[in-house]
């Protein structure tokens, strides 16, 4: 009980982001949100001095999840919280960490651990992308240059994470989603309409080709009077994994309700088929960077145990399966590793999804017992919270099962693709940009009718 009541005091004198003391509207909530973002593009143009120009980024194939410009004082990006809730999650979701997160004190634990793992992955992963050469000195064995690497991605990481608290307090969504949102939509825009020629890694000019997919195909077919098609099959699989995700993202099942205070008045709770979202991808990506991130580290050391590396990239073990792989039709393309990369992403997804609805508390347990709290029941069955969780348990565990499973297909054949912005990125990119939308109809109509506000909860 000692360590437990120090812990907590620790935990409320780490600095923190104060919750607004009224009711923000929609427009102050838009110029916080907007704020944050501007903010985000200006820090990604912030070089990291003292790099050597010629580092090569190990997770350029993930950069768009990762949310943080290669080079800049945020390359580390949303990388080490995400990394945080994983470890996190996995200790509560595997019962390793009694805690009871409908409890306010239970809760307060668990946010402010995350904030303490967040911090101390970002410091750590500070000094490992430096000292095992992800990001090395302009001058090689320079220990001054070193530490100010390091110190430049410890401050940008603990920008990325405050920053998220401002957007998830003052704004609408959270940060993550926001920067992954402004990564992969920036990627899409340059990779799909760039009109430029590519620039090489030692920053001239290609010439030849632009470097947009739709230039390069009209370029193909008006100038040398080829049809490419293959030039538009990332456009073409962009397009199919957007238009999947929406239908998805609208399929849902609907348990009627009656609010006993009110007789006569009835409402629906929604499950969605992708009920927890698609933030399972986002952790099932970042974990396979951190096993690619942790390959490299004992490979440097001399144990290659995870696989082993040429210029910063795996070439065989479990590092080299958890890579996103060559897109279909590529002369390089290892099928095999195509495979087991689908199915990692497909069952890890699946994992982070179970974890994620016991976590977030939207497990049938807890939706039980806010339907109760709030005065409702389904209409045929009595009041009891056995009653609707038993309900609720005939479709919750099922559709957090299928649709993990959905999302991590999804993500695996948008990367297979060569989706623009990544498949795991447009996935991320559509569901965020759902649930944001959602979010913001639902604050302007309770901004319409302040009585609603104070119906659904708001304050």
């Amino acid at each position: 009980m000692g360590f437990l009541h120090n812990y907590e005091h620790i935990l409320t004198r780490l600095p923190e982001v104060s919750r607004p003391k009224y009711a923000l509207t929609f427009n102050e909530k838009m110029k916080w949100t907007g704020a944050i973002l501007i903010t985000y593009f200006l820090l990604n143009e912030v070089a990291l001095y003292g790099l050597d120009p010629r580092a090569v980024d190990m997770f350029a194939s993930l950069r768009a999840i990762i949310a943080g410009s290669f080079g800049s004082i945020i390359s580390l990006g949303i990388g080490p919280i995400v990394t945080g809730s994983i470890i996190l999650q996995i200790l509560v979701g595997g019962k390793l960490i009694d805690l009871d997160l409908s409890s306010p004190r239970d809760k307060r634990i668990f946010q402010g651990t995350q904030k303490v793992l967040s911090i101390a992955f970002t410091i750590f992963e500070a000094a490992v992308f430096v000292l095992m050469g992800a990001l090395p000195p302009a001058i090689p064995g320079d220990r001054t240059l070193e530490l100010l690497l390091i110190g430049q991605l410890t401050l940008g990481g603990l920008l990325i994470i405050y920053m998220d608290e401002v957007v998830s307090k003052w704004g609408f969504g959270s940060g993550i989603g926001l920067f992954i949102v402004a990564g992969v939509t920036s990627e899409i825009a340059i990779g799909g309409f760039n009109p430029f020629p590519p620039v090489t890694a030692e920053g001239e000019v290609a010439g030849g080709e632009p470097a947009g997919d739709i230039p390069n195909f009209l370029y193909h077919m008006i100038s040398l009077g080829e049809l490419r098609p293959d030039l538009l099959y990332p456009i073409i699989g962009t397009l199919i994994v957007f238009a999947v995700v929406v239908f998805f993202e609208s399929v849902r099942v609907e348990i009627p309700l009656t609010y006993g205070r009110f007789r006569g008045a009835r409402g629906r709770y929604p499950i969605k088929f992708i009920y927890a979202s698609v933030i399972p991808v986002i952790f099932a990506s970042i974990l396979m960077a951190n096993v690619q991130l942790w390959a490299n580290m004992l490979y440097k050391y001399g144990y290659p145990l995870l696989g082993e590396f040429s210029n910063n990239r795996p070439i065989n073990g479990l590092a080299y399966y958890m890579q996103r792989p060559s897109p279909i039709g590529s002369p390089d393309i290892d099928y095999l590793q195509a495979i087991i990369y689908s199915i990692s992403m497909i069952i890890l997804a699946v994992l982070f999804s179970k974890f994620w609805v016991e976590t977030a508390g939207m497990d049938s347990k807890t939706v039980a017992k806010n339907l109760q709290q709030g005065g409702m029941q389904i209409p045929g069955f009595r009041g009891d919270i056995r009653i609707i969780e038993r309900v609720l348990d005939r479709y919750i565990p099922q559709v957090t099962v299928l649709g993990g499973a959905t999302v991590g297909m999804l993500a695996a054949f948008g990367d297979l693709t060569a989706a623009l912005g990544g498949g795991t990125g447009v996935l991320l990119t559509v569901g965020i940009l759902y649930r944001l939308y959602e979010q913001m109809a639902k604050e302007q109509m309770m901004e319409m009718n302040p009585l609603l506000r104070k119906i659904m909860g708001g304050i």
